[in-house]
């Protein structure tokens, strides 16, 4: 969890955001991990966003919240890159085995379809693979549904409300490994990891849909075993 005093040095740099930058202290967090074996640990995080806008337009850390938002004609992260427009925070902590995992609350405005909202990003993979072990996407149905990709629901009505959610992803060196989503506390799934990679977290708006999308994170504990 990040404290006032880190918030502010971070505010004197100017979001000089080329350089990772400490959010999280250990022993800081405010949930509680499922088992004694978990830990809450140190982390890093560079801002990705529109690499022709500042940071600050389209992202703000106030009162312990992190806003990140971006629109469907946004520019892509780095120029010429295929890829849609994001703003998110990328953990620079990578792993390719052992035991992570990615907690905090969420808040989702009504309307919002489209981005993914936290993912385990496979950096270095064997060509061929897939880019993510898991990616949480947002879509204006049922009040608002968050679902694995398109299709495997993990809840619905989370418009205009604070959730949590807690993604656990125990990596295999070379072989395949598990991912755990909780949602509220309640593990809502479970499935395979998509094999020998070097990954790393990121949540923030990566936007597949059309117009605005924005989502707003607080509490944000990265653990470890």
């Amino acid at each position: 969890m990040e404290t006032p005093a880190l918030h502010t040095r971070r505010t004197a740099l100017t979001l000089a955001l080329t350089a990772p930058l400490l959010v999280a202290p250990a022993g800081q967090a405010l949930a509680q991990p499922p088992s004694a074996q978990w830990v809450s640990a140190p982390y890093t995080y560079t801002i990705q966003k529109p690499h022709n806008l500042a940071t600050s337009a389209r992202y703000r850390y106030e009162g312990g919240v992190h806003t990140m938002w971006v629109y469907d004609y946004d520019e892509p992260h780095t120029p010429g890159s295929p890829t849609d427009p994001r703003t998110e925070m990328r953990f620079d902590q990578e792993y390719s085995s052992g035991s992570r995992a990615w907690e905090g609350e969420i808040y989702i405005p009504s309307g919002v379809s489209g981005p993914t909202v936290v993912q385990i990003l496979r950096g270095s993979r064997p060509d061929g693979t897939r880019a993510t072990d898991v990616m949480l996407n947002v879509a204006n149905i049922n009040g608002g549904t968050l679902r694995k990709d398109s299709d495997q629901v993990i809840a619905t009505g989370i418009y205009n409300r604070w959730f949590r959610i807690r993604v656990e992803h125990t990596a295999v060196a070379g072989g395949r490994g598990t991912v755990k989503t909780y949602y509220n506390g309640t593990l809502k799934l479970t499935h395979s990891d998509e094999g020998p990679a070097t990954r790393y977290f990121k949540n923030g708006v990566y936007h597949h849909g059309s117009g605005r999308a924005e989502a707003r994170f607080r509490n944000i504990t990265y653990w470890r075993q």
